[in-house]
């Protein structure tokens, strides 16, 4: 197997819906990750639907208290954003980084509470997929350093040149979430990256061998958004898991199981699970955790499930 490499979703939503907002805490979370090994750290985006620390901000904290992990959003929504400001608040936070980050987007997922988000920003929900693929073509071109002029669907400028340039030539990698073919496509076009999030490793499997053609010979890094309940009591990891998936989404644990890989057991029954994916292909897994202590619930991770993922990775 490939190197597999594996990352840590800050509970920035899950802080929120307690009514608690030390983001302090959250970095030290994120130091702690790098301490017991894990790869990357990760903030969410959702400042209406799903309330939380703005991810920007709070990776720019992480970027000074880390020197080793990568920093990435799952995900950003770009459609929410004029792309010369975005553009600027990434090419800062990959220089404070080191160019450490990764900047994962996706469109918004289609449902009442993410349209009311749109709405209430002023953006047509129906033009977000297009507005985010223009966003990333003005971004990556802004990236250059060089003075930029551009007309397009949803954007038009003349002489624009953002300071600093990224860290990287070209800008921070791109990783997009999706799934269904003309998704699957977007990422083959646009994409450095695939961050998706499919209930079962088959669909995983399928779905990346598509990314795979249409890309080639260009290839895309393919990642794995999943959330994870642990117990030595598979039972009791579902109960704990229905409380935190519905108090996150505010949707039953069952709509959101058809769409999103979701999992509640035992450490080996985790490890066992997310090594489906990594045979299926993927090479970067993005943890979030459901529990009610997360500052254990790294710890245990850590100390359970990484060890035996890492025994797969050099399998």
């Amino acid at each position: 197997m490939a190197k597999l490499e594996v990352g840590y979703l800050l509970p920035t939503r899950d802080q929120s819906v307690l009514g608690e907002h030390d983001s302090r805490r959250l970095v030290v979370q994120a130091r702690r990750a790098e301490e017991l090994g894990l790869d990357s750290v990760w903030a969410g985006d959702s400042p209406v639907t799903r309330p939380r620390a703005d991810p920007l901000l709070l990776l720019a904290a992480v970027a000074q208290a880390t020197e080793r992990v990568t920093l990435g959003t799952a995900v950003l929504l770009p459609a929410l954003r004029h792309p010369i400001l975005l553009a600027h608040q990434l090419a800062t936070l990959d220089r404070l980084s080191d160019g450490r980050l990764i900047a994962g987007m996706g469109g918004g997922f289609p449902n009442p509470a993410t349209r009311a988000q749109f709405t209430a920003i002023g953006i047509g929900f129906a033009r977000r997929a297009g507005r985010m693929a223009e966003s990333i073509d003005v971004m990556r071109k802004l990236w250059s350093g060089q003075t930029v002029s551009w007309q397009g669907e949803h954007f038009a400028f003349e002489d624009v040149r953002i300071a600093p340039p990224p860290s990287r030539p070209g800008g921070p990698p791109i990783w997009l979430a999706g799934s269904g073919v003309p998704s699957l496509r977007r990422v083959a076009r646009l994409a450095d990256g695939w961050l998706p999030y499919p209930p079962e490793w088959t669909t995983y499997a399928e779905e990346y061998q598509v990314i795979e053609q249409a890309a080639a010979p260009r290839p895309v890094i393919p990642a794995l958004y999943a959330t994870l309940c642990l117990d030595q009591d598979p039972e009791k990891a579902r109960r704990r898991l229905r409380t935190s998936v519905e108090r996150y989404y505010n949707a039953p644990l069952d709509v959101i199981a058809r769409i999103q890989a979701v999992f509640a057991g035992t450490a080996r029954q985790a490890a066992d699970w997310l090594a489906g994916y990594a045979t299926a292909g993927a090479r970067h897994l993005v943890i979030r955790l459901a529990t009610d202590d997360h500052d254990a619930g790294l710890e245990e991770f850590a100390d359970r499930v990484l060890p035996l993922l890492r025994e797969e990775r050099h399998r």
